[in-house]
């Protein structure tokens, strides 16, 4: 006897030898029989000896497969897994629930609807209880009816009845002619003579398993007087006009636990003693994992009681079957085959709606329909009738966004589902044409923005190809959760899914960077330090560390940045160093490291590409403001110009603005004062199309300083330009530039004569710099407080 874990059972060898051994003695009599006619008596007499072997090997073998078949059945038993008990004279009775447990409030509901209502419906999808529900109200108001309750299976062999079927059907029990063809008319005085014969009385008419509203639409509206019209069935009986409709969903946990040990009751006495289901926690679980399926759970229960299966062996079974990453390999258990085979729900489906329903437990968030039709490679109108078929069997829950997702309580059997019935090559393939589809978009929309400013303060409202930032928003929960393989499964990653999956965490960086989510940053870059390809491709690890110090250089660690900057520089290549070493050349540039900053500026414009335009303008930048802080505007002021001519014939604005925002400081280290007025004015043109807080207040913050030390005429003016840059700051976290701007902002107000707020202004300088390490800051701050002190005295 195996376990819940274990594999399945029921080896098909005897029925094969059996079979084998039948059709061999039928081919060796016939080459028997040629052979003697043919060839010689000596061929036979051989062959004959093989006949009765063969022959006998398959007696043999078929009557160890009927043994072992038989124990087998003693060994499992019927299983209480149905619904309702149908007298035995087979009399279209109303039967009786099997094992009913739960759901009172939805019975008396029913009940009290019967007590007014002519028509109700007790509507849910499939396998949810309706029937079991609908037939517990039926027998609790018998007495209500007593000329008689009768009830008809709307489903014949697994097939809905036609409406045809089911007038003939009902017309047989309460003796009316049936009608004499499918014919409307006819339809409608079949239905006629039905309602004459139920007018007046008492008789309650119980229609199970109603799939299609046109099987019971000549039906309604029923007699207006005491006859009443139970119905239960799906959510396509929406809308039947003259019906009162009544739902019900899975039961809850606690209920599914009482069916769970219900069942468990009813199975033979196993000789392990078990836990109370309804005291373990592990049972709860259980149910849970199996959707809480009335037919699934008591199957599971009954067998659990049966084998003695205990509880926390049953979840770790199914856990595993469900949590295992779904590219590795994993042998399917009993527990989790029975869970499967008991979803009757999931079986009435057509086949493409179950493969795509499967593919679909593979998505760990909300997805919309060309991502869908991408997971199924399958069309899109496809796609978009085969949701819309799940959607309405409750598989499947919208999501803003015209986005799908499964419902989270079958989220785990749909797991089991795509487990037991597809490959793992079928599951992979999957995955990577998901990853592909998602790779493809993220690198589109990222492309866009590099013409955006900073994330826009509001709901997204274009097109969501139109809006880059918009669609990353919508669709955010989806990308980290693909990109963040889950524990345990990024070393063992699919090779045909590692290359768009790095693709996608490339793209996926790029907008976090974008929208400041430096968390979140972090932890895609080191997943994909965790992978064995970044292990196997020294460029992709390059690519992670370098990612990493331009996090930290963002967080104000120039240090970190500088020390992962440079495994990023040691890890890749010539070519794609370029990046890396411009980055640490910036981080050394924060450290006052200037000539090492140089040096390795001027190292990544060489190995860059002569292609790259964008990144020659960073460079040129990079270099410009590291000569202006070695002293050297005019080498600096070449640099700068290279950049800004750069940036603009690229259309970056942004890199152009910066540009400016430098020249401004070279044209005042020069005293040319006229050109830096020009210089920040026309940044701060580009900084009104450019969504930036951070670099427009240092444009505002370099324009105050130079209008400070050019033209103390107009101190007013640098005052407004520097409260301006300060207000910007102060949105963020402190750093060295507000440090700056309150100082300067001091400077402008002793030039306006106003003594008290400029030494607020530079005590206020003077903390922030202490907080944030800023040395020379600090010293200019109390520089200026002692001069002030002194001056006071004097």
């Amino acid at each position: 006897m195996t376990g819940p874990g274990g594999a399945r059972g029921g080896s098909r060898w005897p029925a094969l030898i059996a079979i084998g051994g039948v059709v061999g003695s039928i081919l060796a009599n016939v080459a028997s029989n040629l052979a003697g006619n043919l060839l010689s008596e000596l061929a036979a007499s051989v062959l004959g000896p093989v006949t009765i072997v063969l022959a006998a090997s398959g007696v043999v073998g078929y009557v160890v497969y009927e043994v072992r078949r038989r124990r087998a059945g003693r060994e499992v038993g019927p299983e209480p897994t149905d619904v309702l008990t149908t007298p035995a004279t087979g009399a279209p009775t109303l039967p009786y629930t099997a094992e009913f447990t739960g759901r009172g409030e939805h019975v008396d509901a029913v009940v009290g609807l019967l007590a007014r209502e002519h028509a109700v419906a007790v509507l849910g999808r499939r396998a949810v209880g309706t029937s079991a529900c609908a037939v517990q109200a039926a027998n609790q108001c018998r007495e209500d009816f007593p000329d008689g309750q009768y009830y008809l299976d709307l489903r014949r062999r697994g097939r809905p009845r036609s409406a045809r079927q089911v007038l003939t059907a009902l017309a047989r029990i309460l003796g009316t002619a049936p009608p004499t063809s499918g014919r409307p008319d006819a339809l409608a005085a079949a239905a006629d003579a039905l309602r004459g014969q139920l007018d007046g009385r008492k008789i309650l008419l119980v229609l199970d398993n109603v799939d299609r509203p046109d099987q019971v639409r000549p039906l309604l509206p029923p007699t207006a007087r005491t006859c009443r019209l139970l119905l239960a069935g799906g959510p396509a009986l929406v809308g039947l006009e003259g019906v009162v409709a009544h739902w019900i969903a899975e039961p809850g946990t606690s209920e599914a636990v009482g069916l769970f040990a219900t069942a468990g009751g009813a199975a033979p006495a196993a000789r392990v003693r078990r836990a109370d289901p309804r005291t373990d926690p592990a049972v709860r679980d259980i149910v849970d994992l199996c959707g809480r399926q009335p037919r699934t759970v008591r199957a599971l229960g009954y067998r659990t009681a049966q084998h003695g299966w205990r509880h926390s062996d049953v979840l770790d079974a199914l856990r595993r079957a469900v949590q295992t990453p779904p590219h590795q390999r994993l042998a399917v258990s009993p527990a989790a085959r029975l869970v499967t085979e008991r979803d009757i729900a999931y079986r009435a489906l057509p086949r493409q709606a179950r493969r795509l329903y499967r593919l679909m437990s593979l998505v760990p968030a909300p997805v919309d329909r060309p991502t869908i039709a991408a997971l199924a490679g399958r069309h899109p109108e496809l796609v978009t009738a085969l949701l819309d078929r799940l959607a309405a069997a409750a598989f499947v829950v919208g999501a803003p966004g015209d986005r799908y997702e499964i419902r989270p309580l079958l989220a785990g059997s749909a797991r089991l589902h795509l487990r037991d019935a597809d490959p793992a090559r079928a599951r992979v393939a999957a995955q990577a044409r998901l990853t592909r589809h998602l790779a493809r978009r993220a690198e589109r929309h990222a492309a866009n923005l590099a013409v955006l400013g900073s994330p826009p303060d509001r709901e997204w409202s274009l097109p969501l190809d139109d809006d880059p930032y918009g669609w990353f928003d919508l669709h955010q929960e989806l990308l980290l959760a693909v990109v963040r393989v889950p524990a345990g499964a990024k070393e063992t990653l699919p090779r045909r899914v590692r290359r768009w999956w790095f693709r996608l965490a490339v793209a996926l960086c790029g907008w976090l960077a974008y929208a400041e989510r430096l968390d979140e940053w972090e932890q895609v870059c080191r997943t994909v330090l965790a992978t064995p390809t970044a292990d196997d491709r020294p460029e992709i690890a390059g690519w992670a560390h370098n990612e990493l110090g331009v996090l930290r250089r963002r967080r104000h660690d120039p240090q970190g940045a500088a020390a992962a900057l440079t495994l990023a520089v040691n890890e890749r290549g010539r070519r794609g160093n370029a990046q890396a070493r411009m980055n640490l050349g910036l981080a050394l540039l924060d450290l006052g490291q200037l000539d090492d900053a140089v040096e390795h500026l001027e190292m990544s414009r060489r190995h860059r590409s002569g292609a790259d335009r964008a990144g020659h303008a960073l460079t040129e930048l990079g270099l410009g403001a590291a000569q202006l802080a070695r002293g050297e505007p005019d080498t600096a002021h070449h640099h700068l110009v290279r950049a800004a001519n750069t940036f603009r014939s690229v259309g970056d604005a942004r890199g152009y603005a910066a540009a400016l925002t430098n020249l401004v400081l070279v044209h005042a280290a020069l005293g040319e004062h006229l050109d830096a007025a020009q210089a920040w004015r026309a940044a701060l043109r580009e900084y009104e199309s450019v969504n930036d807080p951070t670099s427009r207040a240092t444009a505002l913050l370099n324009a105050g300083a130079t209008l400070l030390s050019s033209t103390p005429g107009q101190a007013r003016t640098a005052y407004e330009l520097l409260a301006e840059s300060r207000r910007l700051r102060e949105e963020t976290r402190p750093t060295a530039g507000l440090a700056r701007t309150l100082l300067y902002l001091g400077d402008a107000c002793a030039a306006l004569g106003d003594r008290a707020d400029a030494r607020r202004h530079w005590a206020d300088a003077a903390a922030v710099a202490e907080e944030v390490a800023d040395a020379q800051g600090l010293a200019a701050a109390d520089g200026r407080l002692e001069d002030d002190a002194d001056s006071r005295v004097t």
